[in-house]
Order: C-alpha cells, then structure tokens, then sequence
C-alpha cells in the first residue's frame, strides 16, 4: 500500500510542481474577471426599496379580516383566528411530535373548563383573544412606519410627505420630488405609479378624521394601513370591494356578481378545478355567513358587519364552523383526537400519527 502511494507521488511529481503555478494562474485570471465586471449592487437596492415601499404601503392582506383588499376570500383566516401570535409557528419541517405537543397545549388554553371538550362558546372567546393579537401586532408595527414618514416627528404627516417617501420607494430622488412638490411641478411618474398614487390619496382623505386637515395623526395613519381598526375605513373597504364585484350598478352584490370568476381564461382541466374551488367556496361564504337574512342579496351593512374581526356574533358563527369541519362524532364539541386529525384546516400543517399521540400528548 506504502509503495503504491510512493509510486503514484513519483509518477505524477513533475506535474505536481506546476500545481502552485496553475493555482496562482487561475487566480490572476478570476481577480481580472473581477475587477472588469461592475460590482452589483443592484439586488441590495433593490431589496431595500422593497422593504421601505412595503412598510409605507397599506397591505393587501389582513390577518384576522374575512376577504382580502381584492375581495378573495382570505384562505389562512382560520389558521390566523386559531393561532393567533403563533402564526408560522406549525411549519412543515418542524418536528411532528413538537408541533402536536403544540397544539395540543393550545387545544387546553381554549379549554377553559378541561372538560376535555372546546364549545363553541369557548371557541369564540379564543377567537376574539387572537383576533385582538393580531390587533395589537399592526399597532406596534404601525408605530414603526410612522416613525419612517414623519421626518420632522411633530407627530402628523401630510400627504406630500408620504408621497415623497412613497416615491422615493419607487427609485425616485427624494430630494428632487420634495422640491417638485414645494415648487408645485408637475412630477414626471409612469402611468401604473400615477394610479397607485391615486388611490392612496383617496384612502388617505377617507383615514383623515373630521375636520379634514389632510395631516393624519399616528391613529389616522393606522387606520390608512389597516381599515380594521376604523369603522370608518372599514366601510371604506367594504365600498371599494363592493364597487369593484358589482356589475349592474346596483351597489350591492347578488350571489353571481360575488362568485364570478377573476379575469382571466381558464387554459387547462388543473385551471377549471381551480375556477371550480373559487365558485364552491365562494357560494358557502355567500349562502351561510355574509347573506344574515338569506334573501339572496348582500348589502354593503351586511357585508361590513362579515368583515368586522372584532364583531363577537361574526366569531360565534366561525367557531361553530371550524367546530363542524372536524366534529367526527357530531357532538357539536371538538376533542384531541378531532383537532390533531384535522390539523392541517387549524394550523396549515398536517401532523401525522395523530390518533396514537393523543393521550401521550396530554
């Protein structure tokens, strides 16, 4: 074996001699290639413009809210309503026993009488105390942004200040659109910007609280990033939502304006199933939650009050729901075994081998 090694490192010595001046080569070589391309910085920039457009812009979803910004039915909101601040907390990879032990701890927390049993009456609470998390949690993150446009911190920001910092997320000189501003120029914008922009301005009248000053106060500024926390906005909402699904003009919307299909042609049979989905889950929420009087019509109130996270009638409705979608032994309560073999609808992680966990987990 010795020789072998010795035979190998005689054989192959000459060429072992060139390995330093190859190396050194390949390194002349990579530094020139290096040193004639630009350095890219543009990935870093442009993550950074992401992240500051995302902090001044009002979200498109709203954890705890029934329908999206859109209008979609909002598909995480049980899993938003059950977890809470644990939100993400259930990932795939994490380790399946973790994850049931998890659950099941929440599963005791709604359970405030340990009979082993969640009511719907429990449910609601749960719902209600999560909801106010996700509350809590906006406020907080709304604090930061505020902070980002109002330079001058005498705690209000006008309009043109958050439209300076709006398009200064969009890769415009701050500094010159400030000045285009004061001096009244018109500011050269593409047309998707110019429409984005007049939107905003018209939320942000509608976050201004009466008399308007256009100045939004850190409340004001809330309730223009998340209308969940206004009444006011709330209806807003409902109002954009209702004028973009309304077809005959009528301002409300019947069950075939609300369960027509985005814009769009569907391609292929995956496409149609899709489009099938969109149709069948639409029409339950239509039917059994947002039509209170069942006379085929959802008005603009009715439709508000389904939007409402903090109407408690709304989270009495959703906990019989979540309770009926895993109640096996139609006893109107949900037990571990139901909420571990339906965990996938509660926490958006299927966790396996459920049944012969429980005990073990209590």
């Amino acid at each position: 074996m010795v020789w072998s090694w010795v035979a190998m490192a005689s054989r192959w010595g000459p060429l072992v001699g060139l390995a330093p001046r190859c190396l050194w080569l390949l390194g002349a070589v990579l530094l020139m290639d290096a040193s004639a391309r630009p350095a890219n910085h543009s990935s870093t920039r442009e993550r950074a413009a992401n992240r500051e457009e995302n902090e001044i812009l009002p979200p498109d979803h709203l954890n705890g809210v029934k329908l999206e910004m859109d209008g979609h039915l909002n598909r995480g909101f049980h899993q938003e309503v059950f977890l809470g601040k644990d939100l993400g907390g259930f990932d795939e990879d994490v380790e399946p026993r973790r994850s049931r032990r998890k659950l099941m701890v929440i599963f005791s927390k709604v359970d405030v009488n340990t009979d082993r049993k969640i009511s719907a009456k429990e449910m609601q609470r749960w719902i209600m105390e999560k909801t106010a998390e996700h509350f809590q949690e906006a406020m907080e993150e709304s604090k930061t942004h505020f902070r980002a446009v109002d330079p001058d911190g005498d705690g209000h920001v006008s309009w043109d200040e958050y439209k300076v910092k709006f398009l200064a997320s969009k890769g415009h000189s701050e500094k010159e659109v400030a000045n285009a501003i004061r001096l009244n120029e018109e500011l050269k914008v593409d047309e998707e910007t110019q429409e984005v922009l007049e939107n905003l301005k018209d939320r942000w009248y509608q976050a201004d609280s009466p008399p308007a000053d256009l100045l939004l106060t850190e409340e004001e500024f809330l309730s223009f990033l998340h209308p969940e926390h206004s009444r006011g906005m709330l209806r807003f909402m409902v109002k954009e939502i209702v004028r973009d699904l309304d077809q005959d003009g009528d301002k409300q919307l019947s069950l075939p304006e609300f369960v027509s299909l985005p814009v769009g042609t569907v391609e292929n049979q995956q496409g149609q199933d899709i489009d099938d989905n969109w149709v069948k889950d639409r029409k339950k929420e239509f039917e059994e939650l947002i039509d209170s009087n069942h006379d085929g019509i959802v008005t603009a109130e009715e439709l508000e009050s389904y939007m409402d996270p903090m109407n408690e009638y709304n989270a009495l409705n959703e906990a019989k729901q979540m309770i009926a979608v895993a109640d096996e032994n139609q006893n109107h309560h949900l037990e571990p075994e139901e909420v571990l073999k339906y965990s996938e609808f509660f926490t958006g992680s299927k966790l396996v081998d459920y049944a012969r966990s429980v005990h073990e987990e209590f």
